[in-house]
C-alpha cells in the first residue's frame, strides 16, 4: 500500500525512489513488523489475560510444563498481524505471489484459531478433531496447488524440482506436483505445530529459517544471482523477500515476549500459519526440497514423533522417552534453556548449510 502511495512520487521527491528497491522495501517491512510487535505485545497479553485465554497443559507431558497452565496464547494473532500489515504496506499488491503466500498463511492460521478456541471454550488440549485438522489444511493446500497449475498453463510458473547438489536433476511432476505441493504445505505446517513445545523454541528456529528464505527468494528473483547459481527464475517471486522480511521481523518481535519463561504463547493460530507460510514460499521459489535442510530442526521433531508412534504400534517399545524430540532431552535431565538454546544452534547450522548447496550445485 505504501509502496502504491509513495513511488509514484519519485519523479517529484528523488528520495523516494528507494522504494523501488526490494531490499529496501524488505528492510521497512521487517523493521515495521518488529515495532508492531512490540508495540502491541504487552496489550496483547493484558487482553489475552483479560479474557482467560490461556495454555491448557496436556496431562501427558513433562511434569514441569504443568506450571505453565494459564500463560496467555494464541499469540499467533499477534505474529500474524505484525507479519501480514507489513506485507501488505511494502510489497507491490499486483504480484499473485505475495497474495498466495498471504492467503495461504491467513487461511491456516484460521484453522489454528479454531483449533485454540475449541481449546479454550473445552478447557481441554483437545481441539479440532485430527481428521477434521487435517481435512481443512489439505483443502486449502489443495487450492494452493490448483493456482500454481493454472499459473503454469500461464508460463508464471512450473512444476519442475530442483535437487539439491544434482544440477543436471530437475524432473517436471506434471500433474503429480498437485498432491507433491499438498504434502509440503501440510507437512511443513505441522512440523512447526509439534516444534511449539518449549519457549521461543519454535519461533526462534522458524526465524532462523525464515531469514534464510529471504536471502532464497531474494536470489531467485535477482536474474544475474539465479542464472549464475542455475536457479529456476520467476521476476515476480522476488516480491516474496519483502513477505520473507516481515517473518523475520514479526519472529523477532515475538520472541521478546515469548523467550523463556514465556509471557505469551503463540498456540496453533501461530505454528501452523507460520509452517504454511515457510512451505509456500519454498514451493513459489522452487525450493521445496532444499526447505528440509533450511527446516532441519523441523524435520528432526517430526520424524522423532513419526519414528516414536510406529516404534510403539509395532513393538510396543519407544525408541525416546517422549516425543516430539525435546521432550526427550527435557526428560535425560536438559533444562529448558539449554534445550532452546542448543536446537537454535543446530537450526543456525542447518541454515547455513543450506546456503552453500547452492554454489554446490
Amino acid at each position: 500500500m505504501l509502496y502504491h502511495l509513495l513511488y509514484p512520487y519519485h519523479t517529484q521527491l528523488s528520495v523516494l525512489n528507494v522504494t523501488r528497491y526490494i531490499t529496501f522495501r524488505t528492510a521497512a517491512a521487517s523493521l515495521t513488523a518488529l515495532a508492531i510487535s512490540l508495540v502491541l505485545g504487552p496489550w496483547m497479553v493484558r487482553r489475552l489475560r483479560e479474557f482467560q485465554i490461556g495454555q491448557v497443559i496436556r496431562q501427558e507431558g513433562p511434569t514441569s510444563h504443568r506450571a505453565k497452565a494459564g500463560t496467555p496464547t494464541m499469540g499467533g494473532l499477534l505474529i500474524l498481524t505484525a507479519a501480514l500489515v507489513p506485507t501488505l504496506l511494502w510489497a507491490d499488491l499486483t504480484n499473485i505471489y505475495v497474495w498466495i503466500a498471504v492467503l495461504t498463511t491467513t487461511a491456516f492460521g484460521g484453522i489454528g484459531f479454531l483449533d485454540d478456541y475449541l481449546k479454550i471454550v473445552r478447557r481441554d488440549h483437545h481441539g479440532l478433531r485430527p481428521r477434521y485438522k487435517i481435512g481443512c489444511q489439505v483443502l486449502v493446500a489443495t487450492v494452493v496447488g490448483i493456482v500454481l497449475l493454472v499459473m503454469q498453463e500461464n508460463g508464471a510458473y512450473n512444476t519442475r524440482l530442483i535437487f539439491p547438489f544434482f544440477k543436471g536433476l530437475i524432473p517436471d511432476l506434471g500433474w503429480g506436483y498437485l498432491p507433491f505441493a499438498v504434502f509440503v504445505l501440510v507437512a511443513w505446517s505441522n512440523a512447526v505445530n509439534l516444534t511449539d513445545g518449549l519457549d521461543g523454541l519454535a519461533i526462534s528456529t522458524f526465524a532462523i529459517a525464515a531469514a534464510t528464505f529471504t536471502a532464497l527468494a531474494y536470489v531467485t528473483g535477482h536474474r544475474v544471482l539465479a542464472e549464475y547459481l542455475l536457479l529456476v527464475r520467476f521476476p515476480q517471486s522476488a516480491e516474496l523477500t519483502v513477505f520473507c522480511g516481515a517473518l523475520v521481523g514479526a519472529s523477532l518481535g515475538f520472541l521478546w515476549y515469548n523467550a523463556y519463561p514465556a509471557e505469551i504463547f503463540m498456540g496453533d493460530v501461530g505454528s501452523l500459519a507460520l509452517g504454511a507460510a515457510i512451505g509456500t514460499v519454498a514451493t513459489l521459489i522452487k525450493q521445496e526440497l532444499l526447505l528440509v535442510v533450511v527446516g532441519g530442526v523441523f524435520v528432526l521433531e517430526a520424524l522423532s514423533v513419526v519414528i516414536q508412534v510406529a516404534s510403539f504400534k509395532l513393538t510396543g517399545r519407544r525408541v525416546f522417552k517422549m516425543a516430539p524430540l525435546h521432550h526427550h532431552f527435557e526428560l535425560i535431565g536438559w533444562s529448558e534453556p539449554k534445550v532452546i538454546a542448543r536446537f537454535v544452534i543446530v537450526g543456525i547450522i542447518f541454515a547455513l548449510f543450506s546456503l552453500t548447496t547452492l554454489k554446490l550445485r
